[in-house]
């Protein structure tokens, strides 16, 4: 099982921009912590962050027959990008949304994301425990998915 974390703009800032609405976690840290849970549970998992809306897009892509699930924070890009909404859609993987901050308490055009209508489940406002919120919602997912694919094969060898 393989799940991606992709990562938008400036959260490779985490740790120094607005500690007062990210925290003081660096997003190697979150990582690192994602990691052991990946590993507890036998999967494998694969990072990748930017800043630019079209690598975004290429990674979301790319996961179409090398992923199992998909953990995205789009960042600024969730309230602004039909395209990253498409390549998500268009992957059709599980997909869980992260936001660190609560977004419908922050500025107005926050609350609304393009990019959660595509995705499976968001999560929101619980820090960077969002993340390992995340992890075990999709592996629960996930292994919801492999059980039930397993008993359609074997009810079709029947």
């Amino acid at each position: 099982m393989k799940i991606v974390v992709i990562q938008g703009p400036n959260l490779n800032m985490l740790g120094h921009r607005e500690q007062n609405i990210y925290g003081p976690m660096k997003l190697e840290e979150i990582h690192a912590q994602m990691e052991a849970v990946a590993k507890q549970n036998g999967a494998e998992i694969e990072f990748f962050q930017s800043n630019l809306e079209g690598e975004l897009v290429d990674k979301i892509q790319e996961c179409l027959g090398d992923a199992d699930g998909i953990i995205i924070n789009p960042a600024a890009y969730s309230h602004t990008s039909i395209a990253i909404r498409d390549a998500i859609n268009a992957v059709s993987l599980p997909a869980i949304e992260v936001h660190i901050s609560n977004i419908f308490r922050r500025e107005e055009f926050r609350a609304h994301s393009m990019t959660a209508p595509a995705s499976t489940g968001v999560i929101s406002g619980f820090g960077p425990f969002g993340y390992h919120l995340a992890m075990i919602s999709l592996l629960q997912m996930l292994g919801e998915m492999e059980a039930a694919q397993k008993m359609q094969e074997e009810q079709a060898k029947a």
